[in-house]
């Protein structure tokens, strides 16, 4: 499984990876002599792969985070440099954002949806957790294969795009007349509480997109608690949970803003920490 990007970055130089080794998946973000920067994704569990990758591009320089980082360490080429997980993601962040987005010095919420969820707060250049879920993509795999009968991410995305998940989720509408409480009749008051009414059972795509409903709404819900402890406005949310994922995204987002916040989706989020670690790499060297 492999996916790239390129850009170009004008200083030039020597090459470089920042390799981020999750649960389920290898981000890396590689810096060629030219200046061209690369991104590929690889399955974690292939450390043949990934370990082919590193030698085959020769790098001078290597970053190394996530959580197989360590396991990882002695197997390869050049020493590396080991980069703490929160570090990594609050420096591959500010590669990511848009100058234009807000003012530097604003402290925001940065979200990694990997296979469970951590939150962060970034604050110049300090980065801290203060906080997460075991919601994200394990929980959307696990539940996929135990529910729909898949246990492909991409099968499920794909399914997950073409689904309803109203009818999976009881609403607040299907329990109290309109203006009966403050709340409007879509919001959701039970996950998966459909089918025990209807006595049916759902399609997989419903089921899919009722997954991602569980996974977004809940992590969108304890954000945007977050975000409101620590006074900031901006949620920004990256991790391969999100990639080429409409459903969870579209819910995700929609219900944060709806809480008051502004969320920021990042442009190859996956690779936040793999952009951070080859950053890092390369101002230690400079």
């Amino acid at each position: 499984m492999v996916s790239a990007s390129e850009q170009r970055d004008a200083s030039g130089g020597e090459r470089a990876i920042g390799l981020d080794l999750g649960a389920s998946l290898a981000k890396l973000a590689i810096r060629h002599d030219s200046g061209e920067r690369e991104l590929r994704l690889l399955a974690s569990h292939d450390g043949k792969a990934v370990l082919e990758a590193v030698h085959e591009i020769a790098p001078a320089r290597v970053g190394l985070t996530g959580a197989g980082a360590q396991n990882l360490a002695g197997r390869l080429p050049a020493k590396p440099l080991m980069v703490n997980e929160f570090a990594a993601w609050g420096r591959g962040a500010s590669v990511l954002l848009d100058d234009h987005t807000a003012p530097k010095d604003e402290r925001f919420l940065l979200v990694s949806l990997g296979t469970g969820t951590s939150v962060m707060l970034c604050d110049g250049m300090s980065v801290s957790r203060i906080g997460g879920t075991a919601l994200g993509g394990g929980t959307v795999l696990g539940l996929g294969s135990l529910l729909v009968g898949e246990g492909s991410f991409e099968r499920l995305t794909e399914l997950a795009a073409k689904g309803d998940r109203r009818q999976v989720d009881l609403l607040v509408g299907d329990i109290y007349q309109p203006g009966q409480i403050a709340l409007t009749g879509d919001t959701t008051a039970a996950s998966f509480g459909k089918p025990r009414v209807r006595k049916e059972t759902p399609g997989p795509e419903d089921l899919a997109q009722a997954i991602m409903g569980l996974v977004g709404e809940n992590v969108a819900v304890l954000c945007s608690a977050l975000a409101g402890t620590h006074q900031v406005e901006r949620v920004v949310f990256g991790g391969a949970t999100l990639r080429e994922n409409p459903a969870l995204r579209a819910i995700l987002l929609g219900t944060t803003a709806a809480f008051g916040r502004q969320p920021v989706p990042l442009e190859d989020g996956e690779f936040t920490g793999a952009l951070g670690a080859l950053a890092l790499v390369r101002e230690t060297a400079a």
